[in-house]
This record gives C-alpha cells, sequence and structure tokens, in this order.
C-alpha cells in the first residue's frame, strides 16, 4: 500500500468518524444533552476541514504537485484558518461545560440549557468566520510577484506571505491580534477550567465519584492535548527550530490525524456513545 492509498484511508475514517458522531447525537435520545451536542459540532467541524485540505492533498500526493488559483489557494486558508479557529473557540465551550457539570452541578440544567448552547455554538462559528475574513481582506492587498510555487500540502498563512513581493508587516500585525487571542485564551481558559475541575474532583469522597467525574473529562482533554500539542507546535515554536518538512508533518497532524482520533477518542472513552453505536447497528 503506497502513501496515496494510505491517504485515501485516512480521510474515508475521517469523514465516517465524523459522520458517525453527528449522525449518533441527532439520531440517539440518550446523547441529546450539551456535552454530545457540542461534540456533534466538534465533528462537523472536522468533517468540512477533512473535505477543505485532503482531497487536494492527495491529488498533490498523486501528480507530485497541484495547480490552484490564487483565489481558490485563499479560499482554502479562509475555510482552513476559520475552522481552526471555531474549533478552538468551541474546544473552550465544551470545557465549561465540563466544569459546570463537575463543579456546579446543581445548576448545570438551568444554565446549559438548548437556547444558550445553541447560543454559544453559533458564537463559535461567527467569531470563527469573521475574524478569518478580516486575515483574508489584509491578505488580499498585498502583490505577488512570483514565482507563486509554495512548498506545503496546502494555502497556508506563512507559505502564502513567502510569495508576496509588498511589505507584509500590517498583514503579520493584524493576524497576530486577531489569531493570538483566538488560540491562547481559549486555551488558557482550558487550563483554568481544568485546574478547577481537578480540585473539585480530588475533594469528591469516594473514589467511584472521582473515577466517574475523570471519565466524562478525559475524552475531551485527550482532544484538546493532540489539536493544542501539534498548533504550539508549530506556531509558538521558534521557526527556525522547525524544518520544512517538520512544518508538513506537524500540519498534517491538526488537519488529518486529530480530526481522524477524535470519534476514536470519544467512541473509546465514552460509554453512552459505544452504546448508542451499537443499538444504531443493530437498527440497520
Amino acid at each position: 500500500m503506497d502513501s496515496l492509498d494510505i491517504g485515501k484511508v485516512i480521510m474515508k475514517l475521517d469523514l465516517t468518524g465524523n459522520a458517525t458522531i453527528v449522525a449518533l447525537v441527532s439520531s440517539s435520545p440518550s446523547l441529546r444533552n450539551p456535552m454530545f451536542f457540542f461534540l456533534s459540532h466538534l465533528s462537523t467541524l472536522d468533517f468540512i476541514l477533512t473535505t477543505n485540505i485532503v482531497p487536494n492533498m492527495l491529488h498533490g500526493i498523486l501528480q507530485g504537485e497541484i495547480t490552484m488559483s490564487f483565489p481558490a489557494c485563499k479560499i482554502q486558508f479562509y475555510f482552513f484558518s476559520a475552522l481552526l479557529a471555531s474549533e478552538c473557540l468551541l474546544l473552550a465551550v465544551m470545557s465549561y461545560d465540563r466544569y459546570l457539570a463537575i463543579c456546579k452541578p446543581l445548576r448545570y440544567i438551568s444554565m446549559m440549557h438548548n437556547k444558550f448552547c445553541l447560543w454559544l455554538v453559533i458564537s463559535c462559528w461567527i467569531l470563527g468566520f469573521i475574524t478569518t475574513l478580516v486575515v483574508l481582506i489584509l491578505l488580499n492587498r498585498l502583490e505577488f510577484c512570483g514565482p507563486n510555487v509554495i512548498d506545503h500540502f496546502f494555502c497556508d498563512f506563512s507559505p502564502l506571505l513567502q510569495l508576496s513581493c509588498s511589505d507584509i508587516s500590517s498583514v503579520i500585525l493584524g493576524q497576530m491580534l486577531l489569531a493570538v487571542p483566538m488560540t491562547s485564551f481559549p486555551f488558557i481558559f482550558i487550563i483554568v477550567t481544568y485546574i478547577c475541575i481537578f480540585i473539585a474532583v480530588l475533594r469528591i469522597p469516594s473514589t467511584f465519584g472521582r473515577q466517574k467525574a475523570f471519565s466524562t473529562c478525559s475524552s475531551h482533554l485527550a482532544v484538546v492535548g493532540a489539536f493544542y500539542g501539534s498548533l504550539i507546535s508549530l506556531y509558538v515554536v521558534p521557526s527556525s527550530a522547525n524544518s520544512t518538512l517538520a512544518k508538513k508533518f506537524l500540519s498534517m497532524l491538526y488537519t488529518v490525524f486529530t480530526p481522524l482520533f477524535n470519534p476514536i477518542i470519544y467512541c473509546l472513552r465514552n460509554k453512552e456513545i459505544k452504546v448508542a453505536f451499537k443499538k444504531w447497528l443493530q437498527a440497520l
């Protein structure tokens, strides 16, 4: 099996896994609660991210190169960046949901009602796409003189900037002012909420209660670790420390493998998902 066949298998697993999560949450009454509602939107984001990046990536592997117009390249960058920004915000929302469930259980139902959950999800999508639109507008002001060739799997921000013959300082500043809060603030929020969660869990007197509380958070923590680990390695570590090959590999982690692992992590670690999946298979 060559690299192209492996890529096709991974893409099919990505799409099938995330589509299955969305279908299970939509069709299973036992999964109609805030935690799984947010999970279904996370899977939707990963599904769209996979369809945006992987087909062109596989075409590039097959042909050795891929030709795209500048408008198409910018559109790919826009959706890729907007989906990542929305996912950062959604992961923070999911940590807040776990915080309320464990630290404020008596207020959980009254606070995480359907309208509030819907408002949180819509806000994540809108903020992610609006902030990235500003970066795209700044990018459109640049002039590109050629040669318009990038050594990457897809149209990412840094490879596109390297093609410009204009002053890119204002674009970099604008991107930092928008991207840093959209990524670092949710990450800091997640850390703070989980510190509060761990403190609350340690106060639970029974061992069974502590294990149950930890099990509700372990899947989300694993997803956050995989997602932010690759992002921080790529964008926080100085560029001189990462070779072009390393950057490609790290990019594949959060564009290909993280969407693949998310459904696997939740299916293996979550009892409700496994039960709903068995019932779904029996009903087919």
